[in-house]
């Protein structure tokens, strides 16, 4: 070996040893947690992804509290309900904050409302909550969107005769059309193309989130950012359904204000409008794009992987399907439309959708948080910016909360006479400043689309498969592996 690479090596091996040292001098104030790798830090040990599994195991080995490193960034983990209580609901306003260089954050640029912070994420969540309501969130108007959505799922169940299908693609056409009549005003036909295309582009853009690669720039953003591979394309499909929904915007502003907003593009165009000469207005047609996106793309994949979750767990446990009949034909009237008040009628059912919530989980570990000011969490004093980790998963598997909580069980929901009843650690939407924005419109679409397919179908497995995986695949959000399912009309 040369001196030249001898003097090389050298460099390089003080790099590591001081990179190594930051990290240890970091760490010290920090809650303790599993020794990182320089560089690297503890990627290695979550295996480059969020599994719910690994964070389970560092928590018993380091506490409810405590530091894993994202290469050279700390991220403090709060495990099981108490600790997450006490950083997202007791501290809700010091968590608010997202962090500012991450794969979300550059492929929204801090615009929207997912990832914004401050002032824009404030000013556009208020708005955009306003609006829902104004559009008949949690009310009637907007019931009657999702019943019909639920009739004309039950009849692309019905046409397929009894035979083995995919459901995947009839749920979310029909979650899509509940969310894309609020923000764009209509609803699309099943055989789109260009719903396809955006079905298809926002599923990518889904799957690089949550996936390895997506860890990784996650940790060096200065660097995979200036490299080629798979985060360019998650960019392409960004540029696609920014310029999809521009089109809509175009169209709504060729046909001119209405006389009532009929949708949330017509009351953001009227904000625009409204609050032009506000210097501290962040209401500009960037925004606009991304909250689009932000609701499109919330209000389509979490219903409609706990749905097809919600079948595949039917098929699972044929028992209980059977009790759901059951309790369906006793209570409600086979020629009216199912409603959300249905579901104090039907305290089995509700339970079983709550389940569902609770034990699939398809938030994960959920998602990263910053906080905004200097605060103490468990004793430890957490500096402002640190990245946060309420993890939802322990939080919905809480041994403390759950008396089954890794089995399936909608005992978890029932008092011992039947009645329907509620638990504190059901967190499935988050809590806090950042809790689900279409927390309601979720509930609704879950309790009337699940109750309508329950009454119409009973579903079993294709003939010859005689078992049901129920592993998730990891993605942003935790999804079944690729199942057929035969749904016969009762």
């Amino acid at each position: 070996m040369c001196f030249a690479q001898q003097l090389l090596l050298a460099f390089l091996a003080c790099i590591f040893f001081f990179k190594y040292l930051k990290i240890i001098w970091k760490a010290r104030s920090l809650p303790p947690g599993p020794t990182p790798f320089p560089i690297i830090g503890n990627l290695w040990t979550i295996s480059f992804n969020m599994y719910p599994d690994i964070f389970s195991k560092l928590a018993k080995l380091y506490g409810n509290i405590y530091t894993i490193w994202l290469g050279q960034t700390p991220i403090v983990v709060l495990h099981g309900y108490q600790a997450v209580k006490n950083g997202i609901v007791t501290h809700s306003e010091e968590l608010s904050g997202r962090p500012v260089s991450s794969f979300m954050y550059d492929i929204t640029a801090g615009k929207g409302i997912a990832v914004s912070n401050g002032h824009n994420w404030k000013q556009q969540r208020r708005f955009s909550l306003m609006t829902l309501r104004n559009l008949g969130l949690g009310k009637r108007g907007l019931e009657s969107r999702i019943q019909e959505e639920a009739r004309c799922l039950v009849e692309s169940f019905a046409a397929q005769n009894g035979k083995p299908m995919d459901a995947s693609f009839f749920i979310y056409h029909s979650v899509a059309s509940v969310i894309s009549a609020v923000v764009f005003g209509h609803r699309f036909t099943i055989d789109d193309i260009s719903f396809q295309k955006l079905v298809e582009g926002n599923s990518y853009l889904v799957q690089s989130l949550g996936s390895n690669w997506g860890r990784v720039y996650d940790a060096f953003p200065w660097l995979i950012k200036h490299l080629p591979g798979p985060h360019w394309k998650t960019f392409k499909n960004k540029t696609y359904l920014d310029n999809f929904v521009k089109q809509e915007i175009r169209i709504h502003q060729e046909n001119g204000p209405p006389e009532e907003p009929e949708d949330l593009i017509d009351h953001y165009l009227a904000q625009i409008a409204k609050t032009k000469d506000e210097p501290d207005s962040t209401f500009h047609m960037e925004n606009l794009i991304q909250v689009v996106i932000d609701l499109f793309t919330a209000g389509t994949e979490t219903t409609a992987t706990t749905l097809q979750w919600a079948l595949l767990f039917m098929l699972a446990h044929p028992d209980i399907q059977e009790k759901i009949h059951k309790e369906i034909d006793a209570v409600l009237e086979e020629s009216s439309d199912v409603t959300y008040e249905d579901r104090k009628r039907l305290p089995y059912t509700n339970a079983v959708v709550h389940e569902i919530q609770r034990f699939v989980n398809i938030a994960g570990v959920g998602i990263l948080r910053r906080n905004t000011k200097d605060v103490v969490l468990d004793g430890y004093s957490i500096k402002q910016n640190t990245m946060i980790l309420p993890n939802l998963d322990s939080v919905l598997h809480d041994s403390q909360y759950w008396e089954t909580p890794h089995k399936f069980n909608p005992n978890h929901f029932l008092t011992k006479d039947g009645s329907f009843k509620a638990n504190e650690a059901f967190l499935p939407f988050s809590a806090g400043h950042r809790v689900c924005l279409g927390e309601q419109l979720a509930r609704f679409e879950l309790v009337i689309i699940f109750i309508t397919l329950m009454r119409a179908f009973s579903f079993h497995l294709p003939e010859g498969v005689t078992e049901v995986n129920t592993n998730y695949v990891v993605k942003i959000t935790l999804q079944p592996h690729p199942y057929k399912i035969c749904a016969n009309p009762r």
